[in-house]
């Protein structure tokens, strides 16, 4: 099938490119960005004046069964690639899906327990693109050694969640004055600054591709900025929860604001949204968890942390570049392409995020003018349970394309 899409703004940061344009695909892919090649003939003609067009978002971390309706919210926040984490796998599944590309880690360790290392090779010729241990941090640094050690031998790269099992045990909340005014069990920022120094040492022993997931604190920024200048081959995302949102939203108990990693300070906030900025931080994640009501309709402590979020992730990227004056190129980097080269690096897989000649036409059409209210009603997927219920964000999806094929169309 052969697409135009018409006059739409065409941000596309792999090739800085934020200008009206036209985008032709043939075949599933992308023939030609800018004007329309002559003796070029559509089958379908998408009118995108007044729209952004950029590459379809890059989800680095969403916990999603194999669904149509996990895939159907997706969609219908323009992802068109997403990760999977380990503790979603228990078999090899295929690498893509008809709907939504999905990527998944592999076990670093068997069943997460950190006590032996999984046959990587086989995971990864099942199609894994990287290993992790997802929620479930190594206890033992010996076994963790030993696990880089091996990835690195097959050049596989390494995720990791910096969280230290002991200092965190026990924590519903981020250490601070307002956990203490609530009197609920604490999370120190060591939990995380011990986790993230181990693992940079450990890095820098053993040469792993490193990816850090989903950081939370001013000092772990801190320690990946330093150690980015050093060359160090790591990489790492920020969810867009914590982008946003501070302890003190928690308000009086509200067990949607129960994530994982915890929210923490406003200056810790801050220090997450100049990492974004000047590169520091490579991506912004949904950090998407399929939750039930039961599963949030308890006291503080009892629920289950976590959020849904496929559906928030562009908005949430634009509501950040409209706060602190990011210029959307910039912004839409951290969801496209730069999350997309992370799972490049992987060199078993293409990177996605892009509208490159002869990339795959994975395609979002977004009005960034409409703004709308996130409630259960306007929430597509299933797993309604987000700290951001009834507040108003900006950019609305019209349509998304896979393989340039319109796979999501806003309706009226």
């Amino acid at each position: 099938m052969r697409l135009c899409i018409r006059q739409g703004r065409v941000i596309d940061p792999t090739n800085g490119m934020d200008a009206r344009a036209d985008i032709c695909t043939a075949e599933g892919r992308i023939v030609a960005v800018g004007a329309v090649p002559e003796g070029f003939v559509a089958d379908k003609v998408l009118d995108a004046s007044g729209m952004l067009v950029l590459p379809g978002l890059v989800d680095l971390c969403a916990r999603v069964a194999t669904s149509g309706d996990a895939f159907g919210a997706a969609l219908a926040g323009g992802v068109t690639s997403l990760v999977q984490p380990p503790e979603m796998m228990r078999v090899p599944i295929p690498t893509l899906s008809p709907q939504v590309n999905v990527y998944h880690l592999g076990a670093l360790t068997v069943d997460l327990k950190g006590q032996a290392l999984t046959e990587m090779v086989r995971l990864a010729e099942a199609g894994c693109v990287a290993f992790s241990q997802g929620n479930s941090p190594v206890q033992d640094t010996a076994m963790l050694l030993r696990a880089m050690q091996y990835a690195k031998t097959f050049d596989y790269a390494v995720w990791c969640r910096p969280q230290d099992a002991w200092l965190s045990r026990g924590g519903v909340i981020a250490s601070g004055a307002y956990a203490s005014r609530l009197g609920l069990t604490e999370i120190p920022v060591e939990a995380e600054t011990v986790a993230c120094q181990t693992l940079l040492a450990l890095q820098r022993a053993t040469g792993v591709r490193l990816h850090l997931c989903r950081l939370s604190s001013a000092e772990a920024v801190d320690m990946v900025r330093k150690a980015k200048k050093l060359g160090q081959a790591i990489s790492c995302d920020v969810t867009a929860n914590n982008l946003h949102l501070t302890d003190v939203d928690i308000g009086f108990y509200d067990s949607h604001f129960r994530l994982d990693p915890p929210l923490r300070g406003q200056r810790d906030r801050d220090a997450l949204r100049l990492g974004l900025l000047d590169g520091t931080i490579d991506a912004v994640c949904s950090d998407h968890s399929a939750l039930t009501e039961s599963d949030k309709n308890r006291p503080f402590v009892d629920a289950v942390p976590g959020s849904t979020g496929l559906e928030l992730l562009l908005s949430l990227t634009l509501k950040w570049a409209q706060d602190a004056r990011v210029p959307l190129s910039e912004a839409f980097k951290r969801v496209t392409c730069g999350p997309g080269q992370v799972l490049a690096h992987t060199g078993s897989i293409p990177q996605p995020g892009t509208l490159s000649v002869g990339a795959s036409a994975d395609v979002c059409i977004v009005d960034p003018e409409a703004y709308w209210f996130v409630s259960r009603e306007n929430i597509v997927s299933q797993s309604q349970s987000t700290p951001f219920l009834g507040r108003e964000l900006p950019g609305r999806v019209r349509a998304t394309l896979l393989h340039g094929q319109v796979v999501w169309e806003q309706r009226s």
